[in-house]
């Protein structure tokens, strides 16, 4: 039983090297924060009936509504915060020399 050695083929490329934002973590907190901000809005809301409709609406009815408005607005920020973070991590990018290596049967 014979077996053949891999054939290396070793070269030296330059890559670009810098710090991104995690995009996942950025919007992930933007929904966490907008869930909170919902929670805090309707647990220190009013809910006594509107004079308009003379009608009191329970505190899920309103926690949900809210989630509908702050969770979107804490994604489209924390986005954008990522977005201006990776703008200016993309100006501090660095070019690097790297040793690639291609390892073929």
């Amino acid at each position: 039983m014979s077996t053949s050695q891999p054939h290396r083929t070793p070269e030296i490329v330059e890559a670009r090297v810098r710090r991104a934002p995690r995009w996942g973590v950025f919007l992930g907190i933007g929904v966490g924060l907008g869930v909170v901000l919902a929670f805090l809005l309707t647990v220190f809301g009013n809910f006594d009936a509107s004079e308009a409709t003379q009608v009191a609406y329970p505190f899920g009815q309103v926690f949900g509504f809210l989630l509908l408005w702050t969770v979107p607005a804490g994604v489209a920020v924390f986005g954008v915060l990522a977005l201006l973070l990776e703008r200016v991590a993309r100006r501090s990018e660095r070019v690097v020399r790297v040793d690639h290596e291609t390892i073929a049967e």
